[in-house]
Parts: structure tokens; C-alpha cells; sequence
């Protein structure tokens, strides 16, 4: 684990700012200002105007909360690469927040694998090799597959209509070729699917294996738009053939939907 903030400052390699052309931050990697530290929300009290609102405290898991979500996305688009070290004051400046809760953010990516932790320097991410990725698809077609059959003779078609929204919400982030908020809603449509089946630790298992394989691999380019494109539009055709409970086509789809793509 790392050895402090001080130690790490005088002992890393700044790396490479994740951000605009001028290492400026970009927006998507700053914390809202009412999450940073645990400062008290103050306001003025006038006469005739309402009584205050008692001073309230942000917890810090608020905050650990929201870097763990905006370092996600940072992976997943390739802001933060393969194989550079980013030590938690860093990446804290960057934010706008303390280390602590980036430290903590960090940690628990350790504990999915999406980086590893470097003694007195901070967090590697990690380098995902194609083995590794078709090594997950193959897992998440033994779990899902078999769920998914069985939802699709069980589930009535006005519930897959119900999920309709989610597969078009990954269409259109698609289209625009956000890699990042497609991710995103990809695993949400996933999550609407699999939920169905009525299984807590069946989700657990399957969200964070389906977290994994969509972090980025060594030097991998970036995922083409027409990629993205082909992927999303799986989606509708899965609610499809669940809706006429077309097993074959059922299964063969989310087969190629794991193993087509980085999804």
C-alpha cells in the first residue's frame, strides 16, 4: 500500500494528465463541489425568512463515492492507459479533493483488477492481454447464457417491451461514439435482463465480470464507432428474439454479443 501522500510526491514520475491537449483536467474527472471534503452547507438568515437548515456534513464515502464512478469512466476511455503509474495526490489535485478518498477509490479498483498497487509510487493500471478478455467472455456465456434461455421461456413479452428504453439508450450512445457512457448503459441493459431472473449474487457476479472485460487492453485502438454500432443494435435484436422465445437465436446472440466484441 502506498506509504503517504508526501512520500508518494517525492518519490513518482508525474504521469501523463488525463484531460484537455494543456493537461488541463477535464470536466468529467472533477468531483461536484458539494461533495468535496466534509465542509458544512452554510446559507444566510434574514428576517422573515425561514430558519436555516441545521449545517449537514458530506461523508467521505460520498466523495469516495463519486471518484470511484469518474475513474471507471477514465478507464473505460482510455484516460487512464495501461501500464502508467498515477499515485493518489496526483490524481487527488486533479479532482479537486483530498487523497484520501481517491486512495480508497483506487483500492477498491485493486480489488476488481482494473489496477494494482505500486509500493510508495501509487497504482499501475492494469494491462489486459486478449487472452484474458476472451477468458471472461467465455465465463459470462456459461453464467448468462443459461439464465437468459430460461427467462426467455418464462418472462411475458410486455416485460422485455419494458426494457426497450435501455437497449436504445445504448444505440444512441453509439451513435455519438461515447465509449464511456456506452459502457455504462450497456451494463445497465444487461443488469434490466438479468434481474428478472430474481437473483442478488447472480447480478453481483455478473456486473463485476462484465466490469472487467470492458477495461482496456494493451495498446488495444480505440473501439470503432462501427463497433459500437453493431454491439447496441444486438441489443434490440436479443429483446426480440426473447419476446418470440427463440431459443436458438437467443442463445447464439448473447454468445456473439461476448464474444464479437468488447462489451
Amino acid at each position: 500500500m502506498e506509504q503517504g501522500a508526501a512520500r508518494e510526491r517525492a518519490t513518482e514520475r508525474p504521469s501523463p494528465p488525463f484531460g484537455d491537449a494543456a493537461g488541463r483536467p477535464g470536466g468529467s474527472l472533477r468531483v461536484p463541489e458539494q461533495a468535496r471534503g466534509t465542509e458544512a452547507v452554510r446559507g444566510e438568515h434574514t428576517h422573515g425568512d425561514p430558519a436555516p437548515l441545521a449545517p449537514r456534513t458530506v461523508q467521505r464515502h460520498s466523495v469516495r463515492g463519486q471518484v470511484l464512478e469518474a475513474l471507471r469512466t477514465a478507464l473505460v476511455g482510455g484516460e487512464l492507459r495501461p501500464g502508467e503509474v498515477y499515485s493518489a495526490p496526483a490524481l487527488a489535485e486533479r479532482f479537486g479533493v483530498s487523497a484520501t478518498p481517491v486512495r480508497e477509490a483506487m483500492q477498491r479498483l485493486a480489488v476488481e483488477g482494473a489496477v494494482e498497487v505500486v509500493p510508495n509510487r501509487g497504482f499501475r493500471v492494469t494491462e489486459r492481454t486478449p487472452r484474458e478478455l476472451a477468458e471472461l467472455a467465455e465465463v459470462r456465456a456459461l453464467i448468462e447464457v443459461p439464465v437468459m434461455l430460461r427467462l426467455a421461456r418464462t418472462v411475458p413479452a410486455a416485460r422485455w417491451a419494458e426494457l426497450r428504453p435501455l437497449a436504445e439508450a445504448t444505440a444512441a450512445a453509439a451513435a455519438r461514439g461515447d465509449r464511456a457512457h456506452y459502457a455504462e448503459a450497456d451494463r445497465a441493459f444487461h443488469r434490466a435482463v438479468l434481474s428478472l431472473a430474481g437473483n442478488e449474487q447472480l447480478l453481483a457476479v455478473a456486473d463485476d465480470l462484465h466490469r472487467r472485460s470492458q477495461w482496456p487492453l494493451i495498446s488495444a485502438p480505440a473501439v470503432s464507432h462501427g463497433v459500437l454500432v453493431a454491439d447496441a443494435a444486438e441489443h434490440t435484436a436479443l429483446l426480440d428474439a426473447l419476446v418470440a422465445q427463440d431459443l436458438s437465436v437467443v442463445q447464439s446472440l448473447v454468445r456473439e454479443h461476448f464474444t464479437g466484441s468488447e462489451s
